[in-house]
């Protein structure tokens, strides 16, 4: 018997007619709706005609949690008087609930994808409901852009809703309406009651989370706030903390509170998250909670929210092609969903474990997985979809680029796409496997060798990664699972038993993309049997020790295996799972991996292997070798004993600009030539050549090419005549070279006959010599075509200085008289005339003169 009761207290029935009308005039349209108003319950079972009004239709609603799609269905089937696999169904991964008469399918997202692959016209359907579409998974928009086009191409009578509590309604609607207009938005009120928010921060700073690390101080804040929330309200509590992991160590702290506590994520077991949204029965109760209750579930009789503030996400580091989930802030988008699940039934509070200075400064709205994530499984479906770079695919954001491409590059190694980006068979094959693209090529090619239990077993364990309590060895874990009766090693055993049956046929797996065999992996041990298919799906990760229990991964990147006891720490070779790399920290940490030999490791990243000459700078030397390399990884090196001469020239420059001029020697009478040269093109411009350090190394070919192709070594690079080597650099061509000595002298002859050098060191140059040997000489010498005056530096009989001028009749004239007065004791042995601008210049004494 239908409740009609609790059909009529949804407040979304407002908004039903509208959005019939809506549907009946455009075809598709957009559903705002807050949390509990029944827009995932009611609007499905009304627009397949169950609750009575209007035509029969079948209905199908995707959904971006498990989770989330076994209790929609379970609460429409409750709300018809009825079992779930009746009139209304669902389907998830490994799960299937629906029959002949199932009219409301609620499926997956990623179920959903399979589908649209396989029957793009999506026969016997009427209308599919986007659910949640304000979360922005990577399925969903995927789901979305496949929908639209088979509506232009295939089906223009199928119907789209896009449902959520809070979304871009402005942005949805043009994405659906397309060219003729942005799709009709319909609006339904919500029964809200206020909520107060309590700001609860840490008495003490914790640390930022970072990675899949959440400071345990803020942890044990978390639950002290509970603990809090408890004394000071009433009503069961539901608590927001970024992941499993975080709600075990929080679920341990509040150990002894007179309250149920309760656990709801994804992996939980289905029994568990049936009691979670059944509601209580008088105990008080505690529910600790990830993302997935913001807006996808209802947990009854909630009247306090304690939200931790954080998030889990996906994230690639496509530089080293580690995607992994990351802990960040949650939006102040997030933030509100979460208050309002205390608002649902009567006002309630919500207490917000950061400061509220720091509010405003939370993002505001989450990020798109299309922006940040591995879109390598985005990618195939797009190249299976027909569209390789996705150009035609109604997007909201545009996947980057970047991202994009890194992807392509995966999916051709792994035989899923062909040159052009078009999927292939085995692609085809792949992107039917509901798995990662990579774990589908590990499953396909490792069943050959090992056979399909087994692969499809480690590939389970790939595809969910284990509890941390089941250690950070897959070999081990793979047997923890095996004996293992709790919730994670039932979904395994499932999960298992799925891929097993998805590879159908063992030996089909593409050509060239495997290691090839007759099967004789399938008696290994299984710890080989792990290695080779965790290598198998990640070839680039296979990494060798390098001492001090580091490693080196094909792709470049340290690794570290975890604590001081993991068997892993003692392993020459490794094959890692699951990797991360913390903020600031030099090497990635490895979570899951298995020990393997060298012959595994070369067999399943065979595409990365290469072998050839080397010729290279390195350690402040040239380095000529043979070298064998699997990736970034050196399998073996022999000396070159006559390297390609032109290598060996491109390894020298290479030194010369890695580590500057200092390679080369610099006598004196080099840097007085360059100096010489930079001040003319300091102070004349063109045609004088520019010899800074950085112009000289862009232009090393020119004024260092035949020493270059002489140099084998460092050495030889230090037996350069720089000086000459510099005056290939000087203006030959124009004829201006000519004039190098005229205009920048070395040096400059003064009255005494003395040819003294001139110091270019400076900003301006400058000619040291002692005052006596410029007696008679009216005018400061000028270099340059006269442009410039020399700074004279007149120095004592002694050779110490005793002034400086520019202007040298202004300082007989002005300032020779205190030199004079100063020195002359001094130096009596010396001339000091009255008038020095008429004196004879000399280099010697008084008698010397006199002596003639």
């Amino acid at each position: 018997m239908i409740a009609r009761d609790a059909l009529a207290q949804l407040p979304v029935r407002t908004a039903l007619p509208a959005l019939r009308a809506a549907l009946d005039r455009a075809g598709s349209a957009v559903l705002c709706a807050p949390p509990g108003t029944g827009k995932t319950t009611l609007v499905p079972l009304d627009l397949a005609g169950l609750t009575g009004a209007g035509p029969r239709r079948r209905v199908l609603v995707a959904e971006p949690r498990r989770i989330a799609a076994r209790a929609a269905a379970r609460r429409m089937a409750w709300l018809l008087g009825e079992q779930v696999g009746d009139r209304v169904g669902f389907t998830v991964r490994g799960e299937r609930r629906a029959g002949p008469r199932t009219a409301v399918e609620v499926v997956t997202t990623g179920v959903l994808l399979q589908r649209l692959q396989r029957d793009p016209e999506l026969a016997g359907v009427d209308v599919v409901v986007l659910d949640e579409c304000h979360e922005r998974h990577l399925d969903a928009d995927t789901s979305a852009a496949f929908l639209l086009d088979v509506r232009e191409t295939l089906r223009p009578e199928l119907r789209l809703v896009a449902a959520s509590a809070t979304t871009d309604a402005e942005g949805w609607a043009g994405l659906l309406g397309g060219a003729s207009g942005p799709a009709p938005v319909v609006a339904a009120a919500g029964v809200s009651h206020p909520v107060e928010t309590v700001w609860a921060p840490p008495e003490r700073p914790v640390r930022p989370a970072h990675g899949l690390r959440v400071d345990p101080a803020l942890l044990t804040h978390v639950a002290g706030v509970v603990r809090r929330a408890l004394r000071e309200r009433t009503g069961d509590v539901l608590c927001f903390l970024p992941g499993v992991g975080e709600i075990g160590r929080v679920a341990g702290e509040l150990a002894g509170v007179d309250a149920e506590v309760l656990q709801v994520h994804g992996r939980a077991p289905a029994e568990v998250q049936d009691a979670v949204l059944a509601g209580g029965d008088g105990v008080r109760r505690v529910v600790l909670a990830t993302s997935v209750a913001e807006s996808s579930l209802t947990v009854p009789g909630v009247r306090v929210v304690v939200d931790s503030g954080l998030a889990r996400v996906p994230r690639m580091d496509h530089a080293r092609g580690l995607s992994a989930l990351t802990t960040v802030r949650a939006s102040r988008a997030a933030a509100r969903q979460r208050a309002g699940r205390a608002g649902r039934e009567a006002p309630g509070v919500v207490y917000r474990c950061w400061a509220q200075g720091e509010d405003g400064r939370l993002p505001a709205f989450p990020d798109p997985e299309i922006r940040v994530a591995d879109l390598t499984a985005f990618a195939l479906q797009a190249a299976c979809w027909g569209d390789p770079d996705a150009s035609g695919l109604a997007l909201l954001d545009t996947p980057p680029a970047g991202a994009l491409a890194a992807a392509r590059e995966v999916l051709t190694a792994v035989g899923a796409v062909d040159a052009e980006g078009r999927a292939t068979p085995r692609g085809l094959r792949m992107a039917r496997m509901g798995v990662h693209p990579r774990l589908a090529r590990a499953l396909l090619d490792g069943s050959a060798e090992v056979g399909v239990r087994r692969a499809a077993e480690v590939v389970a364990l790939l595809s969910e990664e284990p509890p941390r309590a089941y250690g950070d060895d897959l070999a081990e874990a793979w047997r923890t699972a095996r004996r293992g009766g709790d919730g994670y090693a039932a979904r395994w055993r499932q999960e298992a038993r799925r891929l097993a049956a998805a590879v159908g046929e063992p030996g089909a797996a593409g050509a060239g993309e495997a290691p090839r065999g007759d099967g004789a992996g399938r008696g290994a041990p299984d710890d080989a049997v792990a290695g080779l298919v965790a290598a198998l799906a990640f070839p680039e990760r296979v990494a060798r020790a390098r001492g001090a229990g580091g490693y080196l991964m094909a792709s470049g990147t340290g690794a570290e295996p975890g604590g001081e006891g993991s068997r892993l720490r003692d392993a020459r070779w490794l094959a890692v799972a699951v990797a991360d790399r913390p903020v600031a920290a030099a090497s990635a940490r490895v979570r899951l991996a298995a020990v393997i030999d060298e012959d595994t490791a070369c067999a399943a990243a065979r595409a990365l292997y290469s072998s050839g000459e080397e010729v290279r700078w390195s350690d402040g030397d040239v380095v000529a070798r043979r070298v064998e390399r699997l990736g970034a990884i050196e399998l073996a090196v022999r000396p070159l004993s006559a390297p390609d001469p032109e290598l060996v020239r491109e390894a020298v420059v290479a030194g010369l600009r890695r580590e500057g001029l200092g390679l080369l020697r610099w006598p004196a009478g080099a840097v007085a030539v360059r100096q010489r040269m930079a001040f003319l093109h300091r102070e004349l411009g063109a045609p004088w050549p520019d010899v800074s350090d950085a112009a000289l190394l862009a232009r090393v070919e020119d004024w260092l090419g035949v020493e270059l192709g002489r140099a084998r070594r460092r050495a030889d690079l230090e037996r350069v005549d720089t000086g000459a080597a510099l005056a290939r650099l000087l203006p030959w061509a124009t004829g201006d070279a000519a004039r190098f000595d005229e205009l920048a002298p070395e040096r400059i002859e003064v009255p005494s006959g003395s040819r003294v050098r001139v110091d270019y060191g400076g900003e301006q140059p400058v000619l040291a010599v002692k005052l006596q040997e410029l007696f008679g000489r009216q005018e400061s010498p000028r270099i340059a075509g006269g442009r410039v005056p020399v700074l004279v530096h007149l120095l004592s009989p002694a050779g110490r200085p005793a002034a400086v001028t520019a202007d040298l009749a202004s300082f007989w004239r002005d300032g020779y008289r205190a030199v004079r007065a100063e020195l002359r004791g001094r130096y009596p042995k010396h001339p000091w005339p009255e008038d020095p601008s008429a004196a004879e210049p000399t280099r010697h004494t008084t008698a010397r003169l006199r002596r003639g």
